[in-house]
């Protein structure tokens, strides 16, 4: 491991990116590094500004947090450098060192491998759009990655488009689905009732569609570990006592948090007050992903040359 020496380039490079960062009003400047540098250096020449360093090994790190920096550790030393930001950034939101909505300068090497020669002012809200399958890869279950990725990446967009322009709360059970059914009951109405099994597959995009627009309706989606909703609309039954969760989530969270918490299914919710989406296991949050706006995109350009004049 070599360190990253803080030598003239990288000052230059830093020192702009602390001036894009006062300029902007950014939230943190985030320096993405391959080895320990001078962190008090690195800390002073930043003024007041807030500064999250990452690198894939926490060696890399030793000494930052002592320095009083917010450190982030990826362990995707062969991932692509925009995949490294995106990694990045998702897990400071995750981890509270950056809000939802925070305005990021990042600062690493873009080109060539050591050298510090790339500054990006990136809105989070504009460039992170949902988890990664290494993000699920964390939480030990006997559910089949592509079944969870499935079913949160369906939370996210429902929470992310709501419903006809308004918000929408709901729930998702995945796996260990024969405790779990016993644990629930219909809270009335069920939309996915009578339906073949193959009409059920959430690998559908049809149904996906579908389980979005019935959201709305009281009730979790029992889902298996193949990805087949088993049940829509039932209510989860099963004692939260011995349950801790933060302040101001709701009977939803609690219900997801009691149910992970007695089988070995996995819940993912939904908040309807602004769209998070929380992923619940042995009763406790273990990941969670704000609902990000689209990311922009860029039309054709349309030319019309113009018509030469008669004589």
């Amino acid at each position: 491991m070599k360190p990253q020496k803080f030598n003239k380039q990288f000052e230059t490079i830093y020192k702009l990116a602390v001036s894009l960062s006062e300029a902007d009003e950014a939230d943190a400047l985030l320096v993405m590094l391959d080895g320990p540098t001078d962190w008090e250096k690195l800390r002073d020449c930043a003024n007041d500004e807030k500064i999250v360093v990452v690198a894939d090994h926490e060696d890399e790190l030793a000494g930052a947090a002592d320095a009083g920096l917010s450190t982030l550790v990826l362990d995707t030393p062969d991932a692509p450098v925009f995949e490294k930001l995106t990694l990045a950034l998702l897990e400071a939101v995750a981890d509270d060192i950056l809000s939802a909505g925070a305005g990021v300068v990042a600062v690493y090497s873009g080109f060539e491998a050591g050298l510090i020669d790339s500054i990006s002012f990136i809105r989070l809200h504009e460039h992170l759009g949902r988890l990664t399958s290494r993000d699920l890869r964390k939480i030990e279950t006997s559910v089949p990655l592509d079944t969870l990725k499935l079913v949160v990446d369906l939370a996210v967009e429902i929470g992310r488009e709501g419903r006809e322009g308004k918000p929408v709360g709901t729930m998702f059970v995945v796996g260990d689905t024969r405790k779990v059914l016993l644990k629930s009951r219909p809270g009335g109405f069920d939309p996915v009732r009578g339906y073949a099994r193959k009409e059920r597959q959430l690998q559908d995009a049809r149904v996906r569609e579908a389980i979005k627009e019935i959201a709305p309706l009281d009730g979790a989606f029992i889902v298996s570990a193949d990805g087949t909703v088993e049940r829509g609309c039932q209510i989860v039954e099963t004692a939260s006592a011995n349950l801790t969760l933060s302040k101001g989530l709701g009977s939803r969270h609690w219900a997801a948090a009691a149910i992970s918490k007695t089988t070995n299914a996995i819940a993912v919710v939904v908040s309807e007050s602004n769209g998070t989406v929380r992923i619940f296991q042995n009763g406790e949050v273990l990941l969670r992903v704000e609902p990000f706006r689209r990311a922009m995109k860029w039309k054709d350009f349309e030319y019309e040359p113009p018509t030469q004049a008669s004589d």
